[in-house]
């Protein structure tokens, strides 16, 4: 225990007795005096009988100060807590029960364990008793029947400075041995009580009351403990104290206090001023005010004091003050701070660089975290080939300035944009190459630097700054740039654990800057595809007039599509389509559908057939494929295909799961048409419906995927509501200021899914320049028509292609009266080519072939697709339509040397018709 701890032991057995029984005995006494001297033999007895029931009181008294005494006693909580208590605890206690006559003290774990015991096979066994109140009530004293007649026990517990329980101490004593030891003073008592009565009488009742006023009513049991527990606790604590009078003089200082203040031996009684004490802690000790944890200065420590002072009488008295030693805890709170500084600023970093995959927003990004928490000024410059998404090589001597930013506005650098050379880093007014991370603590220093470029060096010192730290920016160790890092005189120079963090920022960040390059490399791929396969222009068109636009997503390009397709008769088709997803897989995948959408309209079908076919063409491609490598399918795709004719002024159409059109009408209002829903392409087996709408000339066709109207932070419905109101009023709005407005008011700063939008003015191709003719079934009534036709011809100003016009008529209204049926209709259509149609009501299709030279017939077709540039057959629901175009500049010289060579063929004659079978 060591000698300090020993002398802080319960007081000895026979001083708390003997005390208890002056205080019993004196009460007793006076009050015998007071009543009758005639009745000392009876107050004897009744002395006796007190005194053994005092047995009992001292017995509890004394136990329990024993046990406090050693449960609170220095080091005790320390060594139940040890890895061997027993070996701890066991010589002491046989020392406090030697020296205080108890019959044991013995300590045990609060499951009840015993640590120590006078018999020692008792030790490691387990206490009974209702010991576990004294953990949650606090100590108690109880009185039992032991082996040697009735006992008293006391339980206190042992705790740490916060309180917490760690074990318990347990003291007993046999009533009957306070008993004896009353019993063997009582002759004496009965001896001396007559003749000391009354000399004592006087004395005591004025010593009681002086001891009374001074001790504020306290026992003399209670101011032994209460005096033990201040000067353990006083002289046990790891905290200073010291008490202060009203005249500046120290009245009391423990142990800790004279070791932190190196206060002399007789300190006690002197003035603070005359201690040697440090300025500032000797002012607030005689400052008669209160201090919470001020820190203070006392030779190389640091000292947090508080300060109270007591009021007694309603004036200051005195003051006590605690005192800590805080200059090792300063000194690593200090470095905490910089090291949690330095974690939450790697964090910020991992979450703020990054979020886009933009390589010059990667960089502003790095330089906007680093400033102002590590650097007064960042730069950020990389490779060419990086911003271009490409992987630099080797490390060239040029970069170009993505970033720049600092506290102040005027920093004198290279600003955004500039070519940066890098040169040697002694040479380098810009920083040292990029190949290596550098730490300049002090640039006034590097003469070589300033020597390279004396005026750009002398404008950086100029604006303060003192300290650059440059790193490369790596990704798999190829060096993608670098990042300057400087401070001015608002920060102090950088140091190495500065440079170790500028190389976590520079490697993080170069991570980002490698992911968002390559990117850019993908997404300048997609974009190349993706613009290759859509529509590059649209060609001019009778029917409507058009205009387009075409947003790929924040997220890269996808597969969303448009197309204005010229059809036979002077039709056009309009589509507009949407593959889900987006990326390479998208833009291919669209690129298909686009490419069967014209290879199917070239069949001149019908919406709804053209989208069956597509639909069982996504089907068969997703079979196909997925017997293959994994495939992520094309299912999700949808499409809007729309016909109009200019001459029916109709408009028919189908959809595949996508959104349905807007019609804005002469007037200004605006319509979405009720175009029957189908379920998207890839589903298979499900048909498609078409509706045919009657549509003025002047309207607008307005067509669009569902990233225009529809978002993750938009409701489709409010998107719609939104487009209604954008087209409403302005019927007289060319189509692209329709597509501005549309892109302006409707689409999302930031949309997450590509847009397409098509817009459409119709026009009407009028009777004037249209010519129909129903033709009876005679060969006869061909010459009637060809003259017909002829002077349609002449009046439409086309006299230049009269006779090829009329030998094409010959021959397909030939064809129509031998192998059609009726009725045969003829249509002539003045656009910007010459369009003839002849119309049966039979199904069948001729088909072109080469016929020998003893064929006597089957150049009819063959003639016809000579002397026009396109010619076709398409099947309406009452029968067939064949067609052909002629340019209004026909080539004559060329069709005659046709002719020549068609006349000198005995095949066929131009003025006897030949015709081919169906």
């Amino acid at each position: 225990m060591g000698e300090r701890n020993a002398s802080f032991g319960p007081p000895p057995r026979g001083r708390l007795s003997s005390l208890g029984v002056r205080s019993v005995a004196g009460q007793v006494f006076v009050l015998q005096v007071a009543v009758v001297v005639l009745l000392i033999a009876a107050a004897v007895v009744a002395l006796v009988l007190q005194a053994r029931r005092d047995g009992t009181l001292d017995a509890r008294h004394h136990t329990l100060n024993v046990a406090e005494a050693f449960a609170q006693a220095p080091g005790t909580a320390a060594a139940v807590t040890s890895a061997d208590p027993t070996a701890a605890l066991q010589p002491r206690t046989e020392q406090v029960r030697k020296s205080t006559g108890v019959d044991f003290v013995v300590v045990f774990s609060k499951t009840g364990i015993r640590y120590t015991h006078p018999d020692t096979n008792l030790i490691g066994k387990h206490v009974l008793g209702p010991y576990k109140s004294a953990i949650t009530h606090g100590a108690f004293t109880r009185t039992f029947t032991g082996s040697r007649g009735l006992a008293v026990d006391s339980i206190v517990p042992v705790t740490k400075p916060d309180g917490t329980v760690v074990g318990l101490v347990s003291v007993a004593i046999t009533v009957e041995e306070v008993q004896n030891a009353v019993n063997r003073q009582l002759p004496v008592l009965l001896g001396s009580a007559a003749g000391a009565l009354v000399l004592a009488a006087g004395s005591w009742v004025l010593v009681s009351r002086r001891l009374r006023r001074q001790t504020h009513g306290l026992g003399p049991a209670e101011m032994t403990r209460m005096y033990e527990h201040h000067d353990a606790v006083l002289h046990a604590v790891r905290e200073g104290v010291v008490i202060v009078d009203q005249h500046g003089r120290l009245l009391l200082a423990n142990d800790e206090a004279r070791r932190l203040l190196e206060l002399p031996v007789d300190a006690e009684g002197r003035h603070v001023a005359e201690l040697g004490l440090a300025a500032g802690v000797a002012q607030l000790l005689v400052s008669q005010r209160a201090a919470s944890d001020e820190v203070h200065r006392a030779g190389d420590r640091l000292l947090g004091i508080n300060v109270r002072w007591t009021d007694g009488g309603g004036r200051t008295t005195r003051c006590v003050a605690t005192l800590r030693d805080t200059t090792e805890l300063a000194a690593l709170t200090g470095r905490a701070e910089v090291a949690r500084g330095r974690l939450t600023l790697l964090y910020e970093a991992g979450v703020r660089i990054g979020t886009t995959l933009d390589v010059v927003r990667t960089a502003e990004e790095l330089a906007e975290v680093a400033v102002p928490r590590f650097a007064d000024l960042v730069t950020v410059d990389l490779a060419d080939a990086v911003l271009h998404g490409e992987e630099p090589g080797r490390a060239g001597t040029e970069m170009h300035r993505v970033a720049l930013r600092g506290v102040r506005a005027d920093a004198p650098v290279a600003p955004v944009g500039h070519v940066v050379r890098l040169l040697p880093a002694a040479q380098q007014a810009e920083g040292p190459a990029a190949d290596r991370g550098t730490l300049i603590a002090d640039l006034s220093a590097e003469h070589g630097w300033r020597a390279h470029d004396p005026q750009h060096a002398a404008r950086i010192l100029d604006h303060g700054i003192h300290s650059l730290i440059a790193v490369p920016l790596r990704a798999g160790g190829t060096v993608l740039g670098r990042a300057c890092f400087w401070r001015s005189e608002h920060g102090q120079p950088f140091d190495t654990d500065d440079l170790s963090l500028a190389e976590e920022l520079a490697a993080r960040a170069g991570v980002c800057l490698d992911n968002a390059r390559r990117f850019t490399r993908e997404h300048a791929v997609a974009v190349a595809l993706q613009r290759s396969l859509l529509p590059r222009g649209v060609s001019a068109q009778t029917a409507v007039e058009v205009a387009h636009r075409y947003l790929p997503a924040q997220a890269g390009v996808g597969g969303d599509w448009f197309d204005v397709i010229p059809l036979p008769g002077a039709r056009v088709a309009l589509v507009v389509g949407d593959v889900v997803g987006h990326g390479l897989h998208a833009a291919a995948t669209m690129g298909r559908l686009r490419t069967a959408v014209h290879n199917f309209s070239a069949l001149d079908l019908s919406p709804d057939e053209l989208l069956g076919y597509l639909d069982e063409l996504v089907v068969r491609i997703d079979a196909d494929e997925a017997a293959g490598e994994a495939w992520p399918g094309v299912t999700g795709a949808t499409c809007l295909y729309a016909i109009y004719d200019p001459v029916a002024g109709r408009c028919c159409m189908a959809r595949a799961g996508h959104p349905g059109p807007a019609l804005v009408h002469p007037d200004g209002s605006v319509e979405f048409p009720e175009v029957p829903v189908s379920p998207p392409l890839g589903l298979g087996g499900r048909p498609y419906e078409t509706v045919e709408l009657p549509v003025a000339e002047g309207s607008q066709l307005v067509l669009y995927t569902d990233g225009l109207v529809e978002d993750r932070d938009r409701d489709i419905d409010a998107g719609l509501d939104l487009l209604r109101e954008t087209l409403a009023g302005h019927p007289r709005r060319a189509p692209e200021q329709t597509c501005q407005a549309i892109v302006d008011a409707v689409l999302l700063p930031r949309p997450s899914d590509d847009v397409a939008l098509l817009v459409a003015r119709t026009r009407l191709l009028g009777p004037e320049h249209v010519a129909e003719w129903e033709v009876p079934s005679d060969p006869a009534a061909v010459a009637p028509v060809r003259a017909d036709a002829g002077r349609r011809l002449a009046a439409w100003g086309l006299d230049e292609i009269a006779f090829t016009t009329e030998l094409i008529l010959s021959e397909l209204i030939t064809n129509a009266i031998r192998y059609g049926t009726p009725p045969v209709r003829v249509r002539l259509l003045c656009d910007r080519t010459l369009i003839c149609e002849v119309s049966d009501g039979s199904s069948t299709s001729p088909h072109l072939r080469q016929a020998t030279t003893t064929d006597e017939g089957g150049r009819g077709l063959f003639l016809v697709a000579r002397l026009a540039q396109r010619w076709g057959t398409r099947y309406t629901p009452t029968g067939k339509v064949i067609w052909t175009e002629q340019s209004p500049r026909g080539d004559i010289g060329e069709v005659n040397l046709d002719l020549a060579d068609l006349l000198l063929d005995p095949g066929g004659l131009p003025d006897e018709p030949s015709s081919d079978p169906p």
